[in-house]
């Protein structure tokens, strides 16, 4: 087998990778342990930050356009407000991540991505010019060699351990359970949170009347915690946990979870990248995994894409670790934060007292919901004199040009860096980019975006690579794009209309 990238994973982050760089039309090869996709409940948050980011790549659906800000909680504590900017998607997302898997698959193999169900990679060899993969499937033993390796397959990554990555961690400290059962009394369990002296028990009824529970217990973390769950196992810690017997039936899908962190010291080694789960792992609350999963795949697929055809600026790829590692860093940092409020003492109820009040005012300032939602995120610097703008995401905006109206986001639906002019210099600017052409798209608006500045190069994920206020535009495309060779124009895959490839 053979192929310019293989994606080892194909959970929902991995689905995604494959779908942006098959719709850059780079040949994409999935490798997926798993022979079908898991029903299991896992995660069914996606925040504003990643639903504003697969709008503008296409990949949303358009039932999530509403703009509702959304009510969520912090550490259990609800009254946290998350809003998100005119003219953009509802801030919170909610899919099971099943569905997800499915949706990004499809638009995969739209896109032309190649996808092998039951397929374990055993050996990872890195050369020169390339990876070498060893793959156990159906068949039997075969070889894949590919330009680029991108580790998508969760926190027990094989791609991270074969290539020998380290990580920060941290140990367990508390106790935790989830699955689904049916309760004999359903009145024997309220739903949503529950504190008690002795632990949480957070509970929502499913359509189909059974019931998705998860469990914490603070007092430490399990020991023999490589033994399966049993269903009396869960039952017993309800009710414990609620101080009295909730009987349960058909209790499936039981598995164990816990506060253990881990940050990959390097998310790039060589010509192999890590995402999602296999980068990084945190306690599951706030819904914000999933969410960084894809902030991982967005950022890392247009980068990759452009390397693999030839693209990119020498430094473009190490630039996927520099942004996503300390974002990653800032949810594992966060989650610690919101554990440390749900445990138990008298001192934490007191703090918990303090902090609710707290937490209503922030709806006029936005920091925890921008924190928690990842709009707070702010990129580091990419080119050597940037401007106040670089790195800042810019909102979705109506825009007036010589084509007729149109959107900020619909403009990035095709994957191109958009060089977004407008003002007197827009000519100047356009001219200084014409080695670039066949990688950029260049649009003349009206006007700016509100606030903005007159001239914008806008990465294909929403975030501003280049304003005037700092280095010129001829010093930041090469540092982007490379030399600028020229390339063809980019043309819309046939197909169910969802992927889209550069030809």
């Amino acid at each position: 087998m053979r192929a310019q990238v293989a994606v080892v994973g194909g959970g929902p982050v991995g689905m995604l990778v494959a779908a942006e760089l098959a719709g850059y039309g780079v040949d994409t090869l999935v490798l997926e342990e798993r022979a079908e996709i898991s029903e299991r409940p896992k995660a069914t948050t996606l925040h504003a930050r990643a639903v504003q980011s697969l709008a503008r790549r296409g990949h949303l659906p358009d039932s999530a356009w509403h703009g509702a800000p959304g009510d969520f909680h912090f550490a259990g504590i609800h009254g946290l407000v998350i809003t998100a900017p005119a003219l953009e998607p509802d801030p919170i997302l909610k899919c099971p991540q099943a569905r997800l898997e499915r949706l990004f698959e499809a638009r995969a193999r739209a896109a032309g991505a190649r996808i092998l169900r039951g397929h374990r990679v055993t050996g990872i060899t890195q050369e020169e010019d390339g990876v070498r993969l060893t793959v156990e499937g159906p068949g039997g033993r075969a070889a894949c060699r590919v330009a680029y390796l991108v580790g998508a397959d969760g926190a027990r990554s094989t791609v991270r351990e074969q290539l020998g990555i380290g990580s920060d961690t941290s140990p367990a400290t508390v106790s935790a359970l989830v699955g689904l059962a049916r309760l004999e009394d359903p009145g024997a369990l309220e739903q949503g949170w529950l504190r008690t002296p002795r632990g949480w028990i957070v509970s929502k009824r499913t359509p189909g009347g059974e019931t998705h529970i998860r469990t914490l217990d603070c007092a430490g973390a399990y020991e023999g915690r490589e033994r399966p769950p049993t269903p009396q196992e869960l039952c017993r810690e309800v009710s414990r946990i609620a101080g009295r017997d909730v009987a349960m039936t058909g209790a499936r899908w039981i598995s164990r979870f816990s506060d253990f962190t881990r940050l990959a010291r390097t998310y790039r080694a060589g010509r192999a990248f890590l995402v999602g789960d296999a980068a990084h792992l945190h306690f599951p609350i706030g819904g914000q995994g999933l969410s960084t999963g894809v902030l991982d795949a967005l950022n890392l697929g247009w980068k990759l894409a452009l390397a693999v055809r030839g693209e990119a600026g020498p430094r473009l790829l190490d630039s996927y670790g520099l942004e996503r590692r300390p974002a990653a860093e800032g949810v594992i940092d966060n989650t610690r934060a919101q554990l440390a409020l749900m445990r138990h003492g008298d001192d934490v109820d007191a703090l918990r007292a303090v902090f609710t009040p707290l937490l209503a005012a922030d709806r006029g300032s936005g920091r925890l919901g921008d924190m928690i939602s990842a709009q707070g995120t702010v990129l580091p610097a990419y080119t050597d004199r940037p401007s106040p703008w670089e790195g800042r995401f810019l909102p979705n905006a109506r825009l007036r040009t010589p084509a007729g109206e149109t959107e900020l986001t619909t403009l990035l639906r095709d994957g191109r860096p958009l060089l977004l002019l407008g003002g007197e210099q827009g000519a100047r600017h356009e001219e200084e980019a014409r080695p670039w052409a066949g990688t950029l798209r260049v649009v003349h608006a009206r006007e700016a975006p509100d606030g903005a500045p007159d001239a914008l190069l806008v990465r294909p994920d929403g975030y501003v690579a280049w304003s005037p206020g700092g280095g010129a535009l001829g010093d930041a495309l090469p540092a982007y794009f490379g030399d600028g060779a020229r390339v063809p124009e980019p043309a819309a895959v046939s197909g169910d209309g969802h992927g889209r490839r550069f030809s």
